[in-house]
């Protein structure tokens, strides 16, 4: 079986990779640039606008992973138009798509994927209607999707997220970590080398459903930055929570301050995910302990800086 990772440099695809070549699967990577990749991956370089390059890409595969995703301002204008390109190729294949939990919007219980999608805000709905179009696709028996959701990440190679260039520099150093949130209220977060075994796993198994990648128990944005201060030698991290008031105000000439407020609900009240779907139907599955996960993240950024 070949399988294609789209997005592979990235921070959940190449974490797919390593996990399928630890699996021993035959895999081609691709990448809009050329990137150093493990040994034994096929390399593939193609900017999937290209209709004709991501055909050529994901020719002769069995299973296409969908890591690939806009830059996160560019999530509504671009993202649908790319998804349904993916779809398009891989038509007669396995998709597993790469997912998240925007879709579901505020919620005020845990987390589980019978819950209607009641996203609030553009990303959410884009996330939704990306999702609805696959399954309308292989209801038709266009293709076999299958859909992988992962929370918040952190981890090795995971920059772009609450919990990392935001978080684990400034508590690698000792410095005072801004956070957009609440600092006390429980999370879900994902860790990127179980996000990408367990996306691997859905190379084989059911198709035509929607599952929640494997998740430990919920952590505060606090307890995250004390595992990553800890993690370096520090005692605890120092923390500082930008209240709703100041977010909304310097968003206004912030962008990624004005990105992170549509989804700042997932930080403001209790934000539990159920993946008890995935363990039931998928396969069971070991999480890395908070403390492995947190120092393997620190050692990478450590790496990065110097």
């Amino acid at each position: 079986m070949t399988v294609v990772v789209l997005g592979a440099a990235g921070g959940i695809g190449s974490h797919v990779v390593d996990a399928l070549l630890a699996q021993g699967r035959s895999v081609r990577a691709v990448t809009r640039t050329a990137v150093k990749l493990p040994d034994g991956v096929e390399p593939f370089i193609a900017d999937l606008r290209d209709p004709a390059r991501l055909r050529a890409a994901v020719d002769g595969s069995d299973v296409v992973v969908h890591a690939a995703a806009p830059s996160y301002h560019r999530w509504v204008q671009e993202f649908p138009s790319l998804t349904s390109a993916v779809a398009d190729a891989a038509e007669g294949k396995r998709l597993v798509f790469v997912d998240n939990l925007y879709g579901y919007g505020p919620v005020s219980k845990p987390l589980t994927e019978d819950l209607p999608a009641a996203a609030t805000d553009a990303k959410g709905r884009v996330r939704t209607a990306m999702a609805n179009d696959l399954e309308i696709r292989h209801a038709d028996g266009r293709l076999d999707v299958v859909i992988g959701r992962a929370s918040d990440y952190f981890g090795p190679r995971g920059t772009t997220s609450a919990a990392g260039e935001q978080m684990v520099p400034a508590a690698i150093a000792g410095a005072l970590v801004r956070v957009a949130g609440a600092t006390d209220i429980p999370h879900s977060w994902s860790y990127l080398p179980d996000v990408g075994r367990a996306l691997a796993m859905l190379a084989d198994g059911p198709v035509g459903r929607a599952y929640h990648l494997p998740v430990g128990p919920p952590h505060t944005l606090r307890e995250l930055a004390d595992a990553f201060a800890r993690a370096a030698g520090n005692d605890r991290a120092r923390m500082s929570a930008l209240p709703p008031w100041l977010h909304r105000l310097l968003a206004l000439g912030h962008p990624m301050l004005r990105e992170l407020l549509s989804t700042r609900y997932q930080f403001d009240a209790p934000f539990v995910v159920d993946d008890g779907r995935f363990r039931r139907e998928v396969g069971s599955f070991t999480l890395t302990p908070l403390r492995e996960a947190a120092a393997a993240t620190v050692e990478w950024f450590h790496r990065q800086a110097s």
